[in-house]
């Protein structure tokens, strides 16, 4: 990975961290987005200690679409390729809330804000071929259907549904990419990381701690739930495979809804409202 700048959301803790300490290990330029000034430094110190290769960090809030938006001019003052693009900051939130932009939080932290990045960053992933986007989704979308009427503000709220409905769009996403940008030398997969002990829950009070007990006693480590991130970033094999979803290194099946074209359409279009791109 000598030579090749990685940009990696929600790379303070979790899989994104541990993702982000692979392919500094390997080489890579990493370029980490997080919301905490503290913890940006802090991984990047710890990154540093292990491998010898500091990453860079910039900062944003991925559920304000401005943010967004300055993250992207910040990352294109200081880099002039991207050859992989980690979609993988998200959240769980089991209570209904709104972002600054008026949107319901989990489907605009965990789809638009995927959409909205990877469009702005579009051009110089072009440029950069071959190039990889890499969008992190779950097994939780096998639960899902979609009403694109009711996504960004929703007459009835459950957060469990509303992340399952986020995990089935970054699918409808990925594959929709593919079929528009195909022949332009990026290619999109997503993947399942498994159960993975990781803060999911952890803006969700008592609750959430107690989400997060669970997932660290019966979840993988973030190790083991980063390594097809990594694999998709670095794998020679995987080179031009594209519009695939995988499990634990391997392409699998993802649910019918999720290959619906007319869906993915119209996801696409709602989108490109969301965020007037």
């Amino acid at each position: 990975m000598q030579g090749k700048v990685c940009l990696v959301t929600g790379a303070t803790s979790g899989i994104g961290k541990a993702a982000a300490l692979e392919l500094a290990k390997r080489g890579a330029t990493v370029v980490g987005v997080g919301r905490n000034p503290a913890k940006c430094e802090a991984t990047a110190a710890q990154i540093e200690a292990t491998t010898g290769n500091r990453p860079n960090f910039l900062l944003a809030d991925l559920s304000s679409q401005a943010d967004i938006r300055r993250l992207a001019v910040a990352f294109l003052e200081k880099h002039e390729r991207l050859d992989v693009l980690v979609n993988n900051a998200g959240a769980i939130n089991l209570s209904h809330r709104k972002t600054v932009d008026g949107l319901e939080l989990t489907f605009a932290l965990n789809h638009l804000a995927y959409f909205l990045l990877t469009l702005l960053l579009l051009d110089v992933l072009k440029a950069s071929a071959p190039s990889r986007v890499i969008n992190v989704s779950s097994t939780a979308h096998e639960r899902a259907g979609i009403n694109i009427d009711d996504l960004a503000d929703p007459l009835s709220y459950s957060g469990f549904v509303a992340y399952s409905q986020s995990k089935l769009a970054n699918l409808l996403f990925t594959y929709e990419a593919t079929r528009r940008f195909d022949g332009e030398g990026v290619t999109f997969n997503a993947l399942h990381p498994g159960l993975v002990g990781t803060n999911l829950l952890s803006s969700n009070g008592l609750r959430g701690r107690v989400g997060g007990l669970f997932l660290r006693a019966f979840g993988r480590g973030v190790s083991k739930g980063a390594r097809t991130i990594v694999y998709l970033a670095t794998a020679p094999e995987v080179e031009g495979v594209t519009g695939k979803y995988f499990v634990d290194e391997r392409a699998v099946a993802s649910s019918v809804p999720s290959h619906d074209e007319g869906l993915a359409t119209e996801l696409w279009e709602l989108s490109s409202r969301l965020t007037s791109v």
